[in-house]
């Protein structure tokens, strides 16, 4: 009797201990979660992912030449930034090996430089060497020449590789803790799991919150369908 009296008391001193140990557990994880769970959970937005193939962005006077005078210069189908879209035109363009990209589309609407937008996959085929660098700067620009219905024409500088960027009103950026020219990395998930760094903060408050990846950087992060960027963080 006694040793069933002692067994018995020790088994409620273990039920006491174990749940005095749970519940300690339990205060103590929610303690941890209240102090550091920002240092787990991120407080930014997700941003679309938009991969850009190659392109072409003309002058009215270059499309003219290029398609006639009478020519229109006629929308296909909107674009994800409002106010763009892709043209129903399309051009050969042609590097110095004389090798051609058939079929590469205009988008609208049209600009005040003549631009086209390559990969660098596209530019060993072509044989270019154009400049990684920000739409508009064309001071480095690779000669292209770009073949159209109606006529040709060369571009001493017409081409470079886009810079990754994203797009943004000032409302994400203030969100995100950025301004116009600022570089930031952001993180895509997936099998092939990718940080991007240098990638340009540029914004417009008629803009949608999306970064633009080329071709080559969304096959390097295996990029399909509907895909999220992780923002990391200024540069």
């Amino acid at each position: 009797m006694f040793g069933l009296d002692i067994k018995t008391g020790s088994a409620n001193n273990n039920n006491e201990r174990e749940d005095f140990i749970a519940t300690l557990a339990d205060e103590i994880s929610r303690s941890i979660e209240s102090k550091y769970g920002a240092l787990f959970k991120s407080s930014y937005p997700l941003i679309p992912v938009g991969v850009s193939n190659r392109h072409i962005h003309l002058t009215e006077k270059t499309f003219k030449k290029l398609f006639g005078q009478e020519a229109k210069f006629e929308e296909m189908r909107p674009l994800y930034q409002p106010g763009e879209f892709a043209s129903k035109h399309t051009l050969t363009i042609v590097g110095p090996k004389l090798r051609c990209i058939e079929n590469v589309r205009i988008l609208g609407p049209l600009r005040k430089y003549d631009q086209v937008e390559v990969s660098l996959t596209d530019s060993i085929y072509l044989g270019l060497n154009p400049p990684v660098t920000n739409s508009g700067s064309l001071d480095d620009a690779a000669p292209i020449t770009l073949v159209g219905p109606k006529s040709s024409v060369f571009l001493e500088r017409g081409a470079i590789i886009a810079n990754r960027h994203i797009h943004m009103t000032s409302a994400d950026a203030l969100v995100l803790g950025v301004k116009n020219g600022d570089y930031c990395k952001v993180r895509i998930a997936g099998i092939k799991s990718t940080i991007f760094e240098n990638v340009l903060i540029r914004i417009n408050d008629n803009w949608k919150l999306q970064i633009h990846l080329d071709t080559d950087d969304a096959n390097a992060a295996f990029i399909k369908g509907e895909v999220y960027a992780e923002f990391l963080g200024k540069m």
